[in-house]
């Protein structure tokens, strides 16, 4: 028994070390998450492991790492709050431990490319930061396994201590995210006062209508493979300049 209880105490330690490890570590989010999985697996001897993340844009909880290749679904498979036992799990922020018949289930919402709906048992637990569910951890086993209290403990323990460092991940993510939509409205705001000022020119110059003057542009950006940009801004520098060589020199 107590031999037992020396192994469990050193098996706890080594788990509170790596998350330790982890969350003081310079690791990229999705880094971060392939620890997680590999931790879990190690922790529990898991078949397979998913870790679904919180989307501030919907709300949705989506398919951000696993242990097996989901290459096509990662990003892209989704679960609303409430959905399955995934989206049960973080609207009650309560893990779930069903040691077989997983997908039998009432809660289950059963994905038909996820070959880990199919296994026998299943542990799901929450990703929790200040009291809110930024994810979950999902555990797969192929055959039926009984959850000791311990693993399940332990599992939740990685899900509440990863949570702090997950979502300051997030948050840079969501920042990354919205500097790069600003940037990108701004590149589409120059673009557009360059494109109306050269067609203003070709107008002017021409005598075109601005329908005439926009496709005379967008036939010739697609001619010689240019963007729209860089045409307007070369229209509007021949402008300039012809309009210096003009002008009568003092």
């Amino acid at each position: 028994m107590v031999v037992t209880e020396m192994a469990s105490e050193s098996s706890n330690a080594s788990v509170l070390h790596r998350v330790s490890g982890i969350v003081s570590s310079p690791l990229s989010l999705d880094e971060m998450l392939g620890e997680i999985v590999g931790l879990a697996a190690r922790v529990t001897s898991c078949d397979a492991c998913l870790v679904y993340l919180a989307e501030s844009e919907t709300g949705e909880f989506v398919l951000r790492a696993s242990l097996l290749p989901h290459v096509s679904d990662l990003g892209n498979l989704r679960v609303k709050m409430g959905e399955g036992v995934t989206g049960w799990v973080a609207e009650h922020q309560s893990p779930v431990a069903l040691s077989s018949k997983a997908a039998a289930d009432p809660r289950s919402k059963i994905f038909p490319t996820l070959v880990e709906d199919t296994y026998q048992a299943f542990l799901s637990v929450p990703l929790v930061n200040k009291g809110k569910a930024i994810g979950v951890i999902n555990i797969h086993h192929r055959d039926k396994h009984e959850h000791e209290p311990e693993e399940i403990a332990t599992i939740s323990f990685i899900g509440e201590q990863m949570g702090s460092a997950i979502a300051k991940s997030l948050l840079e993510e969501e920042n990354a995210r919205l500097s790069e939509e600003t940037a990108e409205m701004k590149r589409q705001l120059e673009t557009r006062k360059s494109v109306e000022r050269a067609k203003g020119i070709l107008q002017k110059r021409h005598s075109l209508s601005e329908e005439e003057a926009y496709l005379r542009m967008r036939n010739e950006s697609r001619r010689l493979r240019r963007p729209m940009k860089d045409l307007a801004d070369a229209i509007i520098l021949s402008e300039e300049l012809s309009r210096k060589e003009s002008s009568p020199s003092v």
